[in-house]
């Protein structure tokens, strides 16, 4: 299928690992022009050069900037071209006792998770509205509506995502921007990978009977009962940057193999 994307050009927040490499790669493949992001360079480069292998003749650059760090932020938006897919992909996240998370933990985490997001979509909106064409996407997660009990305030952020992400869409009326979030279940990313490789540790099991241990213990509503891959993730994300998803606007999409047992 041609998700006629060829010619458009993307900003992936977050983008040197995980999921947001992911998508980088499946938009390269699909023809769009790429801009990843990473926080220092030395990661973004490395990054872009294992792009350039998976995908020869894609069109890849990279921008680097914390998004713990406002001026890093401010730097980065004067010298971004236009784009017509903004992925908000940004993220962080910590077990933590509830009682063990301090002032300086929620402000952290909505800086990054939150208000990366936000000021990307500040800035890029309006651009979009003006030229009738974009996609924002929010990539947001099941915690945000099943919120973990080890991580609160990484689920807190998460369900604040949904709302801007709804609010955004509400503002589009009329028009061919669309403004959606996605929302993955337990991915086996890099950083997954090694809570799990420290899980197993911990309990002097293998890393694949810790992963069974935890979708036994922690998410036993998984209809998947394993982790998802990081292309399972982007898959979804790709048709939704898509100019065929041009009916799907204002939505939160699971993507969390069954965790979350709403069906809406």
């Amino acid at each position: 299928m041609d998700l006629q994307l060829a010619g458009k050009t993307a900003f992936i927040s977050g983008s040197t690992q995980g999921i947001g490499f992911a998508i980088a790669k499946q938009l390269l493949q699909e023809g769009a022009t790429v801009i990843i992001n990473g926080r220092s360079e030395n990661r973004m480069v490395e990054a872009i050069e294992k792009l350039r292998l998976l995908v020869p003749e894609g069109n890849i650059s990279g921008a680097a900037a914390d998004f713990s760090k406002v001026e890093e932020v401010n730097t980065l938006l004067e010298n971004l071209p236009d784009v017509d897919i903004l992925i908000n992909n940004a993220g962080i996240f910590e077990p933590k006792p509830f009682v063990e998370i301090t002032d300086e933990d929620w402000f952290k985490f909505f800086e990054v998770n939150v208000l990366s997001g936000v000021r990307l979509s500040r800035y890029f909106f309006p651009k979009m509205i003006a030229k009738d064409w974009g996609r924002i996407i929010f990539i947001s997660s099941e915690s945000a509506v099943n919120i973990p009990e080890e991580m609160i305030h990484y689920g807190t952020t998460k369900t604040a995502q949904l709302s801007i992400s709804r609010g955004l869409a509400e503002l589009t009326k009329g028009t061919n921007v669309t403004v959606n979030s996605v929302l993955p279940g337990p991915t086996k990313s890099e950083g997954v990978g090694e809570f799990v490789k420290q899980m197993a540790a911990g309990a002097n099991i293998t890393p694949e009977e810790a992963e069974k241990d935890f979708f036994k213990t922690a998410r036993p509503t998984s209809l998947l009962q394993r982790f998802a891959s990081v292309e399972e993730i982007a898959n979804l994300v790709t048709y939704i940057a898509s100019p065929l998803s041009s009916g799907t606007n204002g939505s939160a999409l699971k993507v969390d193999g069954g965790v979350a047992k709403s069906i809406m």
